[in-house]
């Protein structure tokens, strides 16, 4: 996982809080940004991955929480579960311990061999597909 961003939006962060110029997204900018509903910010929110600022109802995230969400999309996306997640983004943030840092790795190379098996039933599959489609005859459209 890239962990550059992470660095990044901490530098931004922190130079908009020393010239007192706030940067703040709201729900609706990193939903539209992430492609992603209301709810699902929302549902990390409830589940402790994410926790915006509040001013009134209106949730405002930094860009350490853009960021974070980044790594939330990107682990789901690699079928990593929420709790895995979340020591990923201990790791990328520096709050996971040392046996945390051993899990995420095993789980990562777990993970990497499980998408490497999928892949190859896939291209198996494409294959066998390729070959049907080629013993078929063409048809001309009339």
């Amino acid at each position: 996982m890239d962990f550059t961003s992470y660095e990044q939006d901490r530098a931004v962060e922190t130079a908009a809080t020393s010239s007192g110029d706030a940067l703040f997204f709201t729900i609706g900018d990193l939903a539209r940004e992430f492609d992603v509903t209301l709810r699902a910010l929302r549902f990390y929110e409830d589940k402790g991955l994410l926790s915006p600022r509040r001013e009134g109802l209106t949730r405002l995230y930094t860009p350490s929480d853009r960021s974070r969400l980044a790594i939330i999309l990107k682990g789901k996306k690699l079928g990593f579960t929420l709790a895995e997640i979340k020591a990923m983004v201990a790791l990328r943030e520096g709050t996971a311990t040392m046996s945390g840092l051993a899990l995420t790795r095993e789980k990562c190379v777990d993970q990497l061999g499980l998408l490497e098996q999928q892949k190859a039933e896939i291209e198996e599959a494409i294959g066998e597909l390729k070959q049907m489609i080629a013993s078929y005859p063409v048809r001309n459209a009339a």
